[in-house]
């Protein structure tokens, strides 16, 4: 069970035990909508971003660094972990910049109209994004053809998200 199911589950937990009272002031089902956009896949365990990979070295080394723990920072409800602590003032300035997109689920199975949990060690940097894949075979898919995979992507992504809003 990944961690946004649990987070969710355990939400619901908390409305019944506070109660119906507590639950009325939660906010309306676009603004959970909206919340969903932001969450990114986590380590079940350690509950990190990209299996604690550094998200900056993505794009400033040959082949991303794995972050320490030492240069942790909270962002979205979620840990980042860096190489060095100049990247991870890099990511505190502008962090939208070094995520994955599609909150780090695989570019093809999007785009295909699925989940799958991107793989942080396959990889592509395109137009200044980054983007995640299940399989070395998606990577290669997505080679042939950049954009018209991203812009699928993009078409379905609305409809998979609130699909993670209703779990």
């Amino acid at each position: 069970m990944s961690k946004q199911r649990l987070t969710i589950f355990q939400l619901g937990a908390l409305c019944l035990l506070l109660g119906a009272v507590f639950c009325l002031t939660l906010p309306a089902r676009a603004e959970t909508n909206r919340h969903f956009l932001e969450m990114y896949v986590t380590d079940p365990l350690s509950g990190s971003a990209i299996e604690g990979m550094d998200p900056v070295s993505y794009f400033t080394e040959p082949e991303p660094l794995m972050g320490k723990a030492e240069y942790e920072y909270h962002w979205k409800g979620v840990s980042w972990f860096f190489a060095t602590e100049a990247n991870r003032e890099v990511f505190r300035a502008a962090p939208e910049a070094y995520v994955p997109q599609f909150g780090g689920y695989g570019l093809a199975g999007i785009a295909r109209g699925y989940l799958s949990n991107g793989n942080p060690r396959i990889y592509a940097v395109y137009n200044r994004r980054l983007y995640l894949f299940y399989s070395a075979g998606n990577r290669e898919a997505f080679m042939l053809e950049k954009a018209a995979m991203v812009n699928f992507a993009f078409d379905n992504w609305l409809e998979l998200r609130d699909q993670l809003a209703r779990q």
